[in-house]
């Protein structure tokens, strides 16, 4: 990066994965460049079945590259370890799910403030981080509620609340909306557009183009790779490899 660029929140290289499974291989990521601004939001969309939940498992450390690189604030995490990203998850990304991954067994309040708790914050201070962001994501009442009293875009909104509880510089949404009824997606549009609003970094991966419409870039993700990126409001600087921004290698 040239002196004038900010050091990205997030910077992928040469991105290759090929899930081995039954028959042939799959190349799920086949050579992806990809660098994302702070306090941009992106989203990539494309097919069921193009690598794009891959792509995001990559970026936040739950599957490893078979090569490529990628860095979190300007640090490489190639040498990274499991426990190392585990600890880069509490500490620096957010990460909501289709089906919400929250524990079962745990309430709304616990659901939320275990990430604080596990990254050494004070838990007078995590009750606290937990009771604002569950009052602005239209949470009160429901703390000792268990996930499964829940509708789908509440237990969303507990999921959304645990991935920002400790204030994480970025977010990683993989179809936050995917298994939501309409007005559930519209919340959550809301929420992220909101979050975004405010400076957090967002990647959102989706194949509902009413959610990437909240983004600020679009990434269209095809057969592993990137087929086009785009600024939402029709700027043509940033399509793909126009400044650099974004190269697409074979």
């Amino acid at each position: 990066m040239s002196e004038h660029h900010p050091t990205p929140a997030l910077r992928a290289e040469g991105l290759v994965k090929t899930h081995h499974g039954e028959g042939a291989p799959a190349r799920a990521v086949r050579g992806v460049d990809l660098c994302v601004a702070r306090g941009e939001f992106v989203a990539v969309t494309g097919p069921s079945g193009a690598g794009k939940s891959t792509l995001l498992h990559l970026l936040g450390g739950l599957q490893r590259p078979d090569s490529g690189s990628i860095w979190l604030d300007g640090e490489c995490t190639d040498s990274y370890s499991e426990a190392r990203w585990a600890v880069e998850r509490r500490r620096r990304i957010g990460i909501v799910f289709q089906f919400f991954n929250l524990v079962s067994n745990l309430s709304v309040a616990d659901n939320v403030e275990l990430p604080a708790l596990l990254a050494g914050v004070p838990p007078k201070r995590a009750r606290a981080e937990r009771e604002t962001l569950l009052a602005e994501l239209g949470l009160d009442g429901k703390e000792r509620s268990m996930p499964g009293e829940l509708s789908g875009g509440e237990q969303q909104r507990v999921a959304l609340a645990r991935a920002l509880v400790n204030h994480p510089p970025l977010l990683l949404a993989d179809e936050p909306a995917g298994s939501l009824d309409s007005r559930g997606t519209r919340e959550v549009m809301r929420l992220l557009s909101r979050f975004h609003q405010r400076g957090q970094t967002i990647v959102l991966v989706t194949h509902d183009a009413r959610l990437a419409s909240a983004a600020d870039r679009v990434i269209s993700f095809f057969d592993g790779r990137i087929a086009d990126d785009a600024e939402l409001t029709g700027t043509p600087s940033r399509r793909v490899g126009a400044s650099g921004v974004l190269e697409l290698r074979d």
